[in-house]
């Protein structure tokens, strides 16, 4: 028998919650998917390197991670990351390139269609 997982962050849930109702509200798919990604198990979690957000990504384009950000590698063009965490490295390293780290509830606010947002795991 498989045991359903059940998250115990309060504000994890909370943001699950919201992205989902985004969703619905208006109709953009890319919450819904977001919020599906952060369901999973930790374990299942994104850690994406900062050298990966490099390869990948475009200047000042808006990057989703759905967990977290870590800080090897270096990046050389101004990205604006949304992520569940970062850690100390990578926020040093992503504002230094002039970017910006924000939260994931940061970019639902400013950004309810998703529109130009590019999701990296």
């Amino acid at each position: 028998m498989v045991k359903k997982i059940t998250k115990t962050n309060p504000n994890l849930i909370e943001l699950i919650g919201n992205l989902k109702e985004k969703s619905y509200q208006e109709d953009v798919a890319i919450w819904k998917d977001v919020a599906r990604r952060l369901e999973r198990s930790s374990r299942r979690k994104a850690q994406v390197n900062i050298s990966k957000i490099n390869r990948y990504s475009d200047d000042d384009e808006t990057i989703l991670i759905p967990g977290k950000v870590l800080g090897s590698g270096s990046i050389d063009h101004k990205v604006n990351v949304a992520a569940l965490g970062f850690s100390k490295s990578a926020q040093e390293k992503i504002k230094t390139a002039g970017g910006e780290c924000l939260d994931i509830a940061e970019i639902l606010e400013k950004n309810p269609k998703g529109s130009k947002i590019r999701i990296i795991e």
